[in-house]
């Protein structure tokens, strides 16, 4: 057994989670740490420019819950595949993947070139955001390769357990991004004034960066899995082996396609404003979770091997440790939000009625963290141990039977500051179903 194999079944529980999860939430932070600097970058052009990128989010997250849906079921497929001794499985389903990554690239060309701007023209009749629309979504979607091949190539080096590497592919990439986003949004030197188009050139460009970098890795790095073009033509069972956890993973991250898209809709009855507000609240959120989700990242595969190598007990103890470091950082986040959130808004050129709307929303919606992280937490592990439809019942409800609802009653009311209660009540009915499906669930663990 290799060293980094050994290492997730042996080494005690709470350095494990350290080694394996630390890279990944400090590559996760910065990663989330561009979306929201790219969004700061953005308002200075314009209220409406930053609306215009806050309705193209849905676009983007399905891309990239396409490519970590996938990433996931391949991470899982592999590290378990290795802790039950078959590597020639583990190959199979790296090199599948690469085929994979290449049907979704072509999809996503003909989607923007496409339905860029009727997806725009759907959503709102304001011509300026329309115009900023066309200029910023077919270049993420026809130029977005980067997004299927480095979450592919990231979640193979975290499943051999090479996380360190998988954050520096995503930390690079990140920081190429934020580097070339005012230069390419507002001119400098050499390179032209973009404006939003500039914010889409500068993300494909650390997108596909990240890729060849993590591509790089595992060619020199990575010494448990075999690359070879040869076999990456699917087969029925690497590809149902895959989509097993994959697609529930998909439908998982991509949920928040669907939220947001409906959230949108229930704001801009309201105003062009408060959807923006939503942009920002949704960026920020994502920022104080991504702790949460990259320390997923790495006890996915420790959740993976240790079922796989029947230590179930080393499972229990992996959840126990995560779910108790979740909620630390996310009240920690929740506190933060609380105290400063004009501030906050304020790096988002907002204007007095930006800040009327937004302040409030904040305080509200910021109190529905903690939650969120038991729930994303639980969601990991059921994955890991089979139990995948769990997991896609919790986020169905979380996303959409819960928040999407209460959203639009609430919304009835004619009252804006009503419908801000939605994310906290789903989020806390949510996390009440989670601890009955684990109940479900633990009884693998202990036959």
């Amino acid at each position: 057994m290799s060293g980094s194999q050994n290492k997730l079944g042996v080494m005690p529980i709470g350095k494990l989670l350290l080694v394996m999860s630390v890279p990944m939430m400090i590559s996760m932070f910065v990663q989330a740490l561009y979306n929201i600097v790219d969004s700061i970058f953005v308002a200075q052009l314009s209220e409406d420019a930053l609306t215009a990128v806050t309705l193209a989010f849905p676009i983007q997250n399905i891309m990239g819950a396409i490519g970590i849906g996938t990433g996931v079921g391949l991470n899982a497929l592999v590290s378990r595949s290795l802790g039950r001794g078959d590597k020639d499985k583990a190959d199979k389903a790296a090199n599948v993947q690469i085929f994979l990554c290449l049907c979704y690239t072509a999809l996503f060309i003909v989607i923007g070139a496409v339905f860029s701007r009727s997806f725009y023209e759907y959503q709102t009749d304001v011509r300026t955001i329309i115009d900023y629309g066309v200029e910023y979504l077919p270049v993420v979607c026809m130029f977005g390769a980067g997004v299927f091949f480095s979450q592919t190539f990231e979640k193979l080096l975290i499943s051999t357990g090479n996380s360190t590497y998988s954050m520096i592919c995503q930390i690079s990439g990140a920081l190429i991004n934020i580097a070339l986003d005012p230069l390419f949004i507002f001119g400098a030197g050499p390179f032209p004034a973009m404006g939003v188009k500039g914010a889409a050139v500068a993300t494909v460009i650390g997108q596909a960066s990240a890729a060849v970098i993590a591509i790089s890795f595992n060619l020199r790095i990575n010494r448990e899995l075999c690359f070879d073009l040869r076999m990456i033509m699917p087969d029925k069972d690497t590809i149902i082996s895959i989509y097993s956890v994959g697609i529930p993973s998909m439908v998982i991250v991509g949920l928040n396609a669907f939220m947001s898209f409906g959230m949108n809709q229930i704001f801009l009855k309201f105003s062009t404003t408060a959807t923006a507000v939503y942009g920002i609240w949704i960026k920020t959120q994502s920022f104080g979770l991504m702790p949460v989700f990259g320390m997923n990242n790495g006890a996915l595969a420790i959740y993976s091997y240790n079922f796989g190598s029947g230590r179930h007990d080393r499972v229990r103890q992996a959840l126990s440790l995560a779910l108790k470091v979740g909620i630390c950082v996310t009240s920690a986040v929740t506190i933060l939000y609380e105290l400063i959130p004009g501030p906050i808004f304020s790096l988002f050129n907002a204007s007095d009625t930006m800040l009327g709307i937004g302040i409030p929303a904040m305080r509200i919606c910021a109190a529905s963290m903690p939650f969120a992280a038991c729930t994303v937490i639980f969601t990991s592990c059921f994955q890991a141990l089979g139990y995948s439809r769990y997991s896609l019942l919790l986020n169905l409800c979380r996303q959409l039977f819960f928040q999407i609802p209460a959203a639009w009653l609430l919304s009835q009311t004619g009252v804006l500051g009503l419908v801000w209660l939605a994310p906290l009540i789903s989020e806390a009915v949510t996390v009440c179903l989670s601890l009955l499906c684990n109940r479900r669930a633990s009884k693998v663990l202990n036959p």
